[in-house]
């Protein structure tokens, strides 16, 4: 009789252990996940800034170099007209 309850005890204990075990790594692969989410959020949300940014200079340089090839040109052609 002592075998059988000490034998039902532990088959308690493995399937209790393993339901609580489950539980415990599923719960902690869910925050490991939500905490590798949030930081590649984070560093997509700094590449985009940074791109932006450099697509923002490159515009301005791009800009500036556009208006003075106009300004060069508006200068010689009015040298040409003065000679």
């Amino acid at each position: 009789m002592k075998a059988v309850r000490s034998q039902r005890w532990g088959y308690v204990r493995i399937i209790t252990g393993t339901i609580v075990g489950g539980i415990l790594g599923f719960y902690v692969m869910h925050r490991a996940e939500i905490s590798y989410k949030a930081k590649w959020e984070e560093r997509l949300k700094k590449y985009e800034e940074e791109k932006m940014r450099r697509e923002k200079m490159e515009f301005q340089a791009d800009d500036t170099i556009y208006f003075s090839d106009n300004l060069s040109s508006n200068q010689s052609g009015n040298e040409q007209n003065e000679i």
